[in-house]
């Protein structure tokens, strides 16, 4: 079965809500389900808990705040990080200070562990604060417990479904290439870096359909970490290092900044010669987005239609990824529930 195939079966199965893993068989699974316990196993138990990075960022700029919130796993929680200024969520809130010359309240919901079942409760969190701007980070952990990837595709898409009909805009990261991860051996490595690829772009859809955008994430834990796994990877061997996750919140931070109609404020650092536009259908842009990372896919009309003969039309953008600022010590939130205030002109 092709990948678009296989896309279109997990997004229309996410849809009705029906069928199991697909493309493997009883006794497939059987021995994947063994082989995804020898790697936890191999990784090992949690010993410690992802750094409290909220606060208000930028507290010395003046303005109205933008809030900011990151939903997801381990991977947008920090988890193996030593400082709270190094996740991905310290680092893209002060790129958004420096972009907007204003504060940013950032509040992390995500939580170790979390597979995309577990987002409907994030998402009500996120909500009490009205954030501008969501980032997602999900969907590692529902290929290593080789869940059902469509129910994992319906449970994102309408956790962006809420999150823009509450007034956010919403980047989401896709599933990165688990197989790049050293505990995980064959025969699932070859399985899991499959379906991670087909996760990331059923997940692309789901999210464009839904409103958001989504970023590819898949092949920059794939290649790079898989070459460098001494500096990309944290020392469980499965989490990133201070470096892998400075690399995922690089490629998510252009459509951020993009999302909130602001400009990039340092230089890239990378080719600009080589990034363009085009519009496909969003399976087809799905697909496209699975085999390079950064690469952005959201909604986009066409002669005024959302919607051609093969579906939703999206846009595929490929954007330069700019340095990323060192994130300055941000001031306590007055209270867990940070008060909202009255929106200012952007």
């Amino acid at each position: 079965m092709s990948h678009v195939r296989v896309v279109r079966k997990l997004v229309s199965f996410a849809a009705i809500g029906g069928g199991g893993l697909v493309g493997a068989g009883v006794a497939a699974f059987g021995v994947l389900a063994a082989e995804a316990a020898l790697a936890r196993h191999m990784i090992g138990p949690r010993r410690r808990s992802a750094p409290y990075d909220d606060g208000l960022y930028g507290p010395r700029r003046t303005g109205t705040s933008l809030r900011y919130v990151m939903i997801g796993d381990s991977s947008a929680a920090g988890l193996g990080l030593d400082s709270s200024l190094e996740t991905p969520g310290a680092l893209i809130a002060q790129a958004i200070v420096d972009a907007a010359d204003r504060p940013v309240r950032f509040v992390n919901v995500a939580t170790v562990g979390a597979r995309s079942a577990d987002l409907e409760q994030q998402v009500s969190r996120a909500l009490m604060i009205r954030p501008h701007v969501v980032t997602v980070m999900i969907g590692a952990n529902d290929v290593t417990h080789l869940g059902r990837p469509q129910a994992a595709v319906g449970a994102l898409g309408q956790a962006v479904f809420r999150l823009v009909n509450g007034g956010s805009q919403v980047v989401v990261g896709t599933c990165p290439d688990i197989g790049s991860i050293g505990p995980i051996l064959p025969p699932l490595r070859n399985v899991a870096r499959r379906l991670s690829r087909q996760l990331a772009a059923a997940q692309t859809v789901a999210v464009v359909e839904a409103g958001g955008r989504s970023v590819s994430l898949a092949h920059l834990l794939g290649p790079r970490f898989a070459a460098e796994p001494e500096v990309m990877f944290g020392s469980d061997r499965f989490h990133p290092s201070r470096e892998g996750y400075a690399a995922a919140a690089q490629v998510l931070l252009p459509s951020v900044l993009a999302a909130l109609d602001l400009p990039a404020v340092r230089p890239p650092v990378t080719d600009v010669s080589t990034l363009g536009r085009e519009i496909l259908p969003v399976v087809r842009a799905a697909d496209v987005a699975s085999d390079e990372a950064g690469t952005e896919v959201a909604g986009t009309r066409v002669a005024g239609d959302e919607r051609g003969p093969m579906g939703r039309w999206a846009l595929v953008v490929h954007r330069p990824a700019p340095e990323l600022p060192a994130a300055e010590p941000p001031s306590p939130l007055a209270s867990e529930s940070v008060p909202v205030e009255p929106d200012g002109p952007w």
